[in-house]
């Protein structure tokens, strides 16, 4: 999808998750003006909002009820969607030993109450600022620059990931490869400007649908676009198809004086499957790709599917 999300905005995000309202206020008071905050009372509901929302950085308490803040942490270090999120303890925990193991379980830092508001507020500040340099340089090496999307660069990496925690987990994993119809013909006929313009379209109207937490959709090469779907096996795989070609030849290009113009549509190639260890992360896109090539000789503007191995309907 777009790397657009709260982390990758001007304005920052910070989530508190402590089951203390009167923390929690003295917290908002003091890092309100460094970025909006939001907060959670207990650690099952901080890890819900933190998938969801993606926050450019957590305040974390440990004693809470349900999961304690160490697990909290833990939890969100080892999932792929959190795990780059800053975490910042804020606890009335004092000992060496806690800050330990705090550190030990993925935090950046370790604040001890009674708070000191300047000193949180530096602190804070800092770590905010180190996370907005890192999502910059992870725009400038991951980012498709026309399109707004992730490059191929950053899909193949992800894509091991993905393929690796699927394999692990014995969940299912999609890939799915799309490739706008005919798009030589459109540059040529209409030059490379309204080019442009048609992929910045395509790709607005397939991130509208692209949009589940772990998604990953990606500009593959030229007009060739891809996404993973943790998680996603047949039935909703072939939703999402649908919905791919459905959007793309919906699109209307507004009064551009080019009255003509055709409509533009995409064929899609899909692959799905639970990952084993003597098929790798490769062979999904191969068959994904090799789907795709079956969609186009069949006539275009549709998708084609492979299920473990399959082909289907």
């Amino acid at each position: 999808m777009k790397i657009n999300g709260n982390t990758r905005t001007s304005r920052p995000l910070i989530l508190i998750v402590d089951d203390s309202p009167e923390v929690i206020k003295m917290l908002s008071q003091i890092v309100l003006g460094m970025a909006d905050v939001v907060f959670a009372l207990d650690g099952k509901s901080g890890i819900e909002f933190a998938n969801k929302q993606q926050p450019t950085l957590v305040l974390l308490d440990v004693n809470m009820p349900g999961q304690n803040g160490y697990e909290v942490c833990k939890n969100l270090k080892s999932n792929v969607i959190t795990k780059d999120i800053p975490i910042i303890f804020v606890t009335g925990e004092t000992s060496m030993d806690a800050e330990v193991r705090a550190l030990e379980a993925g935090a950046v830092d370790f604040i001890s109450k009674p708070l000191n508001p300047p000193v949180v507020a530096a602190r804070v500040g800092t770590h905010l600022t180190l996370r907005q340099n890192a999502i910059s340089l992870e725009l400038l090496v991951n980012q498709d620059p026309l399109t707004c999307v992730y490059n191929r660069r950053y899909f193949d990496h992800q894509l091991e990931k993905e393929y690796g925690r699927h394999l692990r987990q014995k969940l299912p994993l999609s890939v799915v490869i799309m490739d706008i119809d005919h798009f030589k013909d459109y540059n040529d006929k209409y030059g490379h400007l309204e080019g442009d313009k048609c992929l910045i379209n395509v790709v607005s109207a397939i991130d509208a649908v692209t949009r589940r937490p772990g998604e990953i959709f990606a500009r593959y090469g030229g007009e060739e676009f891809i996404a993973i779907l943790p998680y996603v096996a047949d039935t909703d795989l072939k939703k999402y198809c649908q919905q791919v070609c459905s959007v793309v030849r919906g699109l209307e290009f507004g009064s551009d004086n080019l009255i003509n113009r055709e409509r533009v549509t995409i064929s899609v190639g899909a692959c799905s499957g639970i990952p084993t260890k003597d098929v790798g992360a490769i062979e999904f896109t191969r068959q994904a790709d090799r789907a795709l090539y079956e969609a186009k000789t069949e006539g275009r503007d549709r998708f084609k599917m492979y299920v473990n191995h399959s082909c289907v309907e």
